[in-house]
């Protein structure tokens, strides 16, 4: 598929709306990771992490991601309700730490580890006035922190219509967040920063695989948003918590297994972020990625190279 196309295969049968806010795995500012995720028909979302948040909806605005008339304040203090936040590294939390004095009070939903390093590292009185409601007084208390236990039944999310359910990744040594959402029956898999489960010594990846695989039995899971930071080739020791396409065919592959063949997985969105790109712009780097991805070996997913701003519907 195209990058940037509409991903529904069905007409108006989409169950989420999905908007890139921020799609670059760091070294550019105004880009980094963050996605607007909406039930199809309500206008109050959530942003699943939140590196970039004013300028990529700024960016979406003028590309139409959002209705016409839309205006950047009104996506920041009503259209998102709630943030998951995958971890703390700031190429997934700057956006929030930036606009959080003039944002809207709302909660931010995440394991317990990432919201003790957010009330620790940035909302501290140090870093940042502490905007959170624990930690270093005074409390702002702009942001509710609210922890999830991992694996666990959903849990509702704000006014959104959506529910959650976090699931454990490694990340070259710490932790890391995929984040199930689900609307009804349909569910979407937002994935924060992820190394494979073979280098990682881990097997987060493939306990998130089973627990998904009904899902795509079913029918039910309608994408996948994941990273692929870096082209193949590139040695594992070098991957400092991250895919390639070939470990993200191999991720797949299992997957794939799990629900009971390829077939099951045929046509399934597999959205990609988190690339990291160039310091000179060169886009040579994503281009490399989407023919990798297309020429590998992996199931007959539909990958999309996602654009920031460029709505996307599953």
């Amino acid at each position: 598929m195209a990058a940037g196309a509409s991903a529904d295969a069905g007409g108006d049968s989409h169950a989420f709306d999905v908007v890139p806010l921020g799609v670059a795995g760091g070294v550019v500012e105004g880009s980094t990771t963050a996605w607007y995720i909406a039930r199809k028909g309500q206008e109050q979302g959530l942003a699943c992490d939140a590196g970039t948040l004013v300028p990529g909806i700024r960016v979406a605005i003028a590309r139409g991601g959002f209705p016409a008339g839309t205006r950047a304040g009104d996506v920041l203090h009503r259209r998102i309700g709630a943030y998951l936040i995958t971890h703390p590294h700031l190429d997934h939390v700057a956006g929030l730490v930036m606009v959080s004095p003039d944002d809207s009070a709302k909660p931010i939903l995440a394991l317990p580890e990432v919201n003790a390093a957010l009330a620790a590292d940035y909302f501290n009185w140090s870093a940042w006035p502490n905007m959170g409601d624990r930690g270093r007084p005074p409390l702002l208390a702009r942001y509710h922190y609210q922890d999830l236990d991992p694996v666990a039944a959903p849990v509702p999310v704000a006014a959104t219509g959506l529910t959650v359910t976090a699931f454990p990744l490694s990340h070259g040594g710490a932790l890391s967040t995929a984040f199930l959402i689900r609307a009804g029956e349909q569910a979407l898999l937002c994935m924060g920063d992820t190394g494979p489960d073979a280098v990682e010594h881990s097997t987060r990846l493939d306990a998130l695989w089973q627990a998904v695989a009904p899902l795509v039995r079913a029918g039910h899971l309608r994408a996948i948003i994941v990273e692929t930071s870096y082209p193949d080739p590139r040695k594992d020791a070098e991957l400092f918590g991250h895919l390639t396409p070939r470990w993200l065919h191999r991720e797949l592959a299992r997957l794939a297994q799990l629900s009971g063949g390829t077939g099951a997985m045929k046509g399934l969105p597999v959205v990609i972020g988190h690339i990291k790109p160039s310091v000179d712009g060169d886009p040579a780097i994503a281009a490399t990625i989407a023919r990798q991805l297309a020429e590998g070996d992996g199931p007959p997913v539909r990958y999309v190279i996602a654009e920031q701003g460029a709505a996307l519907a599953f």
